[in-house]
């Protein structure tokens, strides 16, 4: 008998990397403001945290709306938690599995629309003075121009509604820690606080979700 040929040994397999997804911190999800309520006529009047969302929805003092397209449907906790998680929610991780959060609840006791008043900013201040220049009525980029104590901080202005506008910053250099009067300059009108507003127009979509186009003013 010839001599047996040895067989060549299989190569080993590459080990195939597992694609890792990215995983948002718990925290991140839960504490961002990222849910709209709505009062029981389905009008929006706050907004509120996927952690206070869940503590309203399992204690029955909310549900939440299952939106798909133009779909809206009132979801209970106990169905909620049932739901399947698609590719474009946020999600929760918990020993049950993954949960959906919801973009939208509805408050079932709550029939009413706050009225408000917008906090003092310079966002609100630049909102108020409709991005214009108060002095030259220029319109400004939505970045450009700075907050004008028109009495000087330095003369003892306060950082009030009552003495503060949006300037452009050639106006605002130009006038520097004078009074309007003594470099020419006159106020197009007379600052004051806003008027109160339903909450509603207060409401600010900040993380752009699209589920609160069909409840917000645009």
């Amino acid at each position: 008998m010839g001599e047996e040929k040895a067989l060549p040994r299989p190569k080993p397999r590459e080990r195939q990397t597992p694609e890792i997804l990215p995983i948002k911190p718990m925290n991140d999800i839960l504490h961002k403001p990222t849910v709209l309520v709505l009062n029981r006529n389905w009008q929006a009047i706050n907004v509120r945290t996927p952690a206070d969302a869940f503590c309203q929805m399992a204690t029955d003092a909310a549900t939440a709306l299952d939106i798909d397209g133009t779909a809206l449907i009132p979801v209970k906790w106990s169905d909620w938690i049932t739901l399947p998680v698609r590719g474009h929610d946020t999600a929760v991780t918990t020993p049950r599995g993954p949960i959906r959060v919801p973009t939208v609840i509805v408050v079932g006791k709550y029939a009413k629309v706050p009225i408000k008043r917008p906090r003092f900013s310079a966002k609100a201040i630049r909102e108020r003075d409709g991005f214009r220049c108060q002095y030259t009525g220029e319109l400004l980029d939505r970045n450009d121009g700075n907050i004008d104590h028109v009495v000087p901080r330095s003369r003892g202005g306060a950082t009030t509604w009552d003495n503060c506008v949006l300037a452009s910053k050639r106006v605002n250099s130009r006038k520097a820690d004078r009074l309007p009067e003594e470099v020419g300059l006159r106020l197009l009108k007379k600052p004051a606080a806003p008027r109160a507003v339903p909450a509603t127009l207060l409401i600010r979509n900040q993380f752009a979700i699209g589920d609160w186009d069909h409840f917000l003013v645009k």
